[in-house]
């Protein structure tokens, strides 16, 4: 079930003048007005974007071996839409915002992206339904759809619950088939989970017949932490034939993944093993959680020294589109600027030479010096039973930690002065009642954690330097 070359099929069925109309004035809009489903208060430091003319017909793209789609090598993440901040109707009552999603997706799609990856999982299970209402208004065929079956709850893991997560999706995505499903977060909960998953109930074998009978179009899997489960499924690729596998892969992460998470593993290694059986890779994570787009100062001014009108992120883009075996890199755009800056990065994208292969790792081993928690701020561990505003403490320590506001010792020359903006903040960015301090170790969080952080050790950890 081969697809014509997106760009096109797109220009026989609609002009890329009257495509473009479909943005209206409304495509210019401010950062203010975005609220993003990871975190409404993230700010865009001035070093982050550059200005300058995007192309509209310059998007990079790679072949799918297994069905010859023409994919744009940048793809729209779905797991922080915007949304409609209500402050006074409690936590967890906002909702997502409609009319900027529909903005946002015209917008990458007329720039030529076209693949957008969502699950039932994501913006506390609205990201689906969103995103069939904004691509449905557009030709089926102008797009590739990905979602996932996030059957992560022992609830959600009996053969009849997991099927109807996967109907269900057809349904709130408005389509007959599925570009792309991958089962969701494979390495969570070690051997044990993928055996009640996806092998004993016989779900994975109900996901091959159905795409057999074409309504998937490529079978593959998300990759989290165990290797023995990552090396196990790809041992009967023979026999699933995986389509894709979606790893995490920066410039950090390619050779220090242990060092930013004891329980991951390096990406080069998950990567060889792939290229080594033809399997395409779907990138995740090439910002690692936003920690290489806000740098330290010192690392962000040797970033721009050597290429000044390229932004901090672009550098971790490049670095993951460059290997051949990618398909697609993911990228959770919540603001115009992100898209944007983005879309300069890969229409067309400029490979990595050796030479900045290598200026690369002196920069990952600069950057292993800031011990920030690897949060990626998905929201998978909330809400917490006892309301600690887990994200938000682990952002804001991350963010103190590149700025050099979490002093060692009160020997440190700056202590009371790096003390006292870390608190400030601290009290700024999380509401008392949600601060660290109320953690009573239940550790119900860190099972649902992807990055497998030890959520309550780093909650004590943080409360012990407050106090």
């Amino acid at each position: 079930m081969k697809k014509e070359n997106i760009m096109e099929k797109k220009q026989k069925e609609i002009g890329r003048r009257s495509f473009l109309k479909v943005l209206g004035a409304g495509a210019a809009i401010s950062t203010a007005a975005l609220y993003g489903c990871g975190n409404a208060s993230r700010n865009i430091s001035p070093e982050s974007t550059v200005t300058g003319e995007i192309p509209t017909d310059k998007m990079t793209y790679r072949t799918n071996p297994s069905t010859g789609d023409q994919v744009s090598l940048l793809g729209y993440g779905c797991m922080r839409l915007p949304t409609i901040s209500k402050p006074d109707a409690g936590e967890g009552a906002d909702e997502i915002d409609q009319a900027t999603v529909n903005r946002l997706t015209d917008y990458a799609l007329a720039h030529g992206v076209n693949y957008f990856d969502t699950s039932p999982a994501y913006c506390k299970g609205r990201s689906e339904h969103a995103m069939g209402i904004a691509l449905s208004r557009h030709p089926r065929d102008s797009y590739f759809i990905a979602t996932k079956l996030s059957n992560f709850s022992p609830g959600s893991w009996s053969r009849e619950a997991s099927t109807a997560m996967y109907r269900n999706s057809f349904k709130e995505l408005q389509v007959d088939y599925i570009d792309y499903l991958l089962l969701h977060g494979i390495g969570m909960g070690g051997m044990d989970a993928l055996k009640g998953r996806y092998l004993e109930n016989g779900m994975l074998d109900f996901l091959v017949r159905e795409r057999e009978a074409g309504r998937i179009r490529n079978l593959g899997f998300s990759y989290h932490g165990d290797i023995e489960v990552f090396d196990y499924l790809l041992s009967r690729h023979d026999e699933f034939q995986w389509n894709f596998v979606q790893i995490q892969l920066n410039y950090v992460d390619w050779k220090h993944a242990k060092e930013t998470n004891p329980r991951n593993t390096d990406a080069e290694y998950l990567y060889g093993e792939l290229t080594k059986r033809g399997i395409p890779a779907i990138i995740m994570e090439p910002l690692l959680g936003g920690r290489l787009s806000d740098v330290p100062t010192h690392i962000l001014s040797l970033l721009k020294q050597r290429e000044p009108e390229r932004s901090v992120a672009s550098w971790a883009f490049r670095f993951a589109g460059t290997w051949p075996g990618v398909l697609t890199v993911l990228s959770g755009m919540t603001y115009m600027e992100h898209l944007q800056d983005n879309l300069r990065t890969y229409a067309p994208l400029k490979t990595l030479t050796d030479e900045d292969k290598a200026f690369l790792e002196d920069t990952a081993q600069l950057m292993l010096k800031y011990p920030t928690v690897p949060c990626n701020d998905c929201k998978y561990c909330m809400p917490c039973p006892y309301g600690i505003d887990i994200p938000a403490i682990l952002i804001h320590y991350n963010k103190c930690v590149n700025e050099g506001n979490v002093p060692e010792s009160s020997q440190d020359e700056n202590y009371r002065k790096a003390r006292r903006a870390f608190l400030v903040g601290y009290d700024r960015s999380v509401s008392r009642l949600r601060q660290a301090n109320h953690c009573i170790g239940c550790n119900q969080c860190s099972h649902h954690c992807p990055q497998n952080i030890q959520i309550p050790e780093q909650l004590q950890r943080i409360d012990r330097f407050v106090e």
